[in-house]
């Protein structure tokens, strides 16, 4: 037998035999079935073995018959780790306590998550978890499994298609996949096509219905381009006139850009906190005082514990404080209209869609004044300039 677990649980202690009869004694103790395990002779004669602590009391009759005794070398195992642990009563309590809290808040959930692109509200999500029993301090224990969660909160919301309970450590991560339903086509109802601002026709496509201008044709604004009526003046039928029509839209834009600006920028210099997180709760262990920067901006970065694949309720926090200036820029004229102008362009093109190009533009007026580049820009653009109007 050799000190394995079962031995350990038992206790072994590692004894010395002090006599001349320690042949006979091994014979006599391997006839009363006692185990001995790893036993050898020194150079003195003397014989050492390894003997658990129920068979060592066994051995006093065999020792007395062969006018033998032990010695005790050492003393290994459970018993003796606990006898010495009950000398320390206050550190026993300590590790037992510890351990017990270690128990409680890893069988609570601490976090409920909602994930999923659902048009349902989270708060609705949330009411139907909190009727299964999934919220927050819950007790694990208490929950049923993933798949029997995952079916009553399907029938809570009839309007998701399927919803997934995953439980991982102290979280719960609810995933709820929305239904497909068939996209209902609006309805449409006879129609003209009419223009929405004054402008020069530059492209005309027709998919649906009379073309009533040509390119180059100059239109006014709610002057029809594509009729939604077809036929002659006796036999006409209404439709839905469909198409694209392009034309050039003049823009005037008065434009002021300050010669002074001032920007944000970090210095380098940064300041630390760290906390310490249990639950949702924050303590603050170092990086006390007041800030030392007259402007800064913060980031943080958590870092939760984990046990094996379990998210623990507890981790660490840290703040970065960043220590921010201002800098001022002085442009010059010329830098300053060049800065309205690009801002201008950009505000135009986002303003008539996507398909929009700026095809010319002409300053009318330009000064200097209180600080500001004072600027009237005509922009010639390029656009779409169909709109609808139902025939009635």
């Amino acid at each position: 037998m050799r000190a394995n677990w079962v031995a350990y649980a038992r206790g072994y202690v590692w004894v010395k035999l002090i006599g001349k009869q320690s042949e006979a004694f091994v014979n006599a103790a391997t006839r009363e079935r006692i185990e001995l395990w790893d036993i050898s002779f020194g150079r003195a004669g003397e014989l050492t073995f390894g003997v658990s602590i129920p068979d060592f009391f066994r051995l006093r009759p065999i020792l007395r018959q062969h006018g033998c005794r032990t010695r005790i070398i050492s003393r290994h195992g459970l018993p003796f780790r606990m006898a010495r642990l009950s000398r320390r009563k206050t550190f026993a309590a300590g590790m037992l306590g510890f351990v017990l809290i270690l128990f409680i808040l890893s069988s609570l959930i601490w976090d409920v998550r909602i994930e999923g692109s659902s048009a349902i509200p989270e708060e609705k999500i949330l009411q139907a978890a909190k009727a299964e029993g999934i919220y927050d301090y819950q007790w694990s224990f208490r929950l049923g499994n993933a798949a029997t969660l995952s079916q009553r909160l399907a029938q809570r919301l009839p309007e998701a298609a399927w919803v997934g309970v995953e439980k991982k450590g102290t979280s719960i991560k609810i995933t709820v996949v929305d239904s497909t339903k068939p996209e209902q086509k609006k309805l449409e109802g006879p129609r003209h096509l009419v223009a929405k601002t004054d402008a020069v026709i530059t492209k005309i496509v027709a998919e649906n219905g009379r073309p009533k201008v040509e390119r180059n044709d100059r239109v006014r604004k709610g002057e029809i381009l594509i009729s939604g009526i077809l036929g002659s003046e006796t036999d006409q039928k209404a439709v839905v006139s469909k198409g694209k029509v392009m034309g050039l839209v003049w823009h005037e834009y008065r434009i002021a850009t300050p010669l002074e600006t001032k920007t944000k920028n970090l210095t380098g210099e940064s300041q630390e906190r760290k906390y310490l997180i249990i639950g949702n709760r924050a303590l603050q262990i170092s990086g006390y005082g007041n800030s030392a920067f007259d402007s800064s901006e913060i980031r943080t970065t958590v870092q939760r514990a984990q046990l094996w694949q379990r998210l623990l309720p507890f981790g660490t926090m840290k703040e970065h404080e960043l220590e921010v200036v201002e800098i001022e820029k002085i442009l010059t004229p010329e830098q300053a209209k060049e800065a309205g102008l690009s801002q201008a362009r950009a505000e135009l093109l986002a303003k008539c869609g996507p398909e929009s190009t700026i095809k010319a533009e002409n300053i009318l007026h330009e000064q200097t004044e209180n600080g500001k580049v004072m600027l009237t820009v005509l922009f010639e653009v390029e656009q779409s300039i169909e709109v609808e109007r139902p025939i009635f």
